[in-house]
């Protein structure tokens, strides 16, 4: 339960123009950042897919994402913002999750995986890996956009791999070389939560339910 609610609820949010409805008088101002100007081209397929993945805010503007970027671009080397970071690192999760032949992920997280994969492995997306910080910075809001549809999935897998491992390490095998299914972790859930609650039991009962009375001496 925690793991889930640390996933869906983010310690680093992105830019909150990202979510807010740009002015009429900024929709085509900005159009580069740094050097690299975007292409309205490219804009319209980055906002076609937010669209299937579920983004509920409308279609960014490019001013939108150029002040996003100019905002995390601010000086501090070339290590990209904990903003990113922390959506790239979900975005690990996820491609581990599709590479894990042992898993089987539901439909629509599947499919929803598949979508953010391909975009994150697309050299033609709409801010170049290359730039400073801000590069992933697309891949970022591709993830933020999927994350409700993905989130308790990816957090499932990730139990799914701790159980696996712990299985492995009682067996003295490796994780990879154990077979374990998505069944085989939803029974190990289910004993494991049921010793969970009786070790709650024991510790909240007790095994002599009336007070012996106290030896006397008269």
């Amino acid at each position: 339960m925690n793991t889930l609610q640390n996933i869906q609820n983010p310690t680093f949010p992105l830019p909150s123009i990202l979510d807010s409805v740009p002015a009429f008088s900024l929709l085509r101002r900005r159009k580069s950042i740094g050097h690299y100007r975007l292409n309205s081209v490219d804009l319209d397929r980055f906002n076609r897919l937010l669209a299937r993945l579920g983004r509920r805010q409308g279609p960014l503007a490019m001013d939108q994402v150029v002040t996003a970027a100019r905002q995390l671009a601010a000086p501090g080397g070339d290590t990209a913002p904990e903003c990113i970071a922390q959506r790239i690192a979900r975005l690990e999760s996820v491609a581990a999750m599709v590479r894990d032949t042992a898993w089987e992920a539901a439909n629509d997280a599947a499919d929803c995986a598949q979508l953010v994969l391909d975009y994150a492995g697309d050299p033609q997306d709409l801010i170049p890996d290359w730039l400073p910080r801000v590069g992933r910075l697309d891949d970022a809001i591709v993830v933020e956009a999927a994350w409700p549809t993905l989130a308790r999935e990816v957090a499932s897998y990730r139990d799914f791999q701790r159980l696996r491992t712990l299985e492995a390490c009682l067996r003295g095998c490796a994780p990879q070389e154990l077979p374990f299914s998505r069944e085989a972790w939803e029974a190990a859930r289910r004993h494991e939560a049921a010793l969970n609650a009786h070790r709650r039991h024991v510790r909240e009962g007790s095994y002599a339910p009336v007070e012996a009375d106290r030896f006397r001496v008269h």
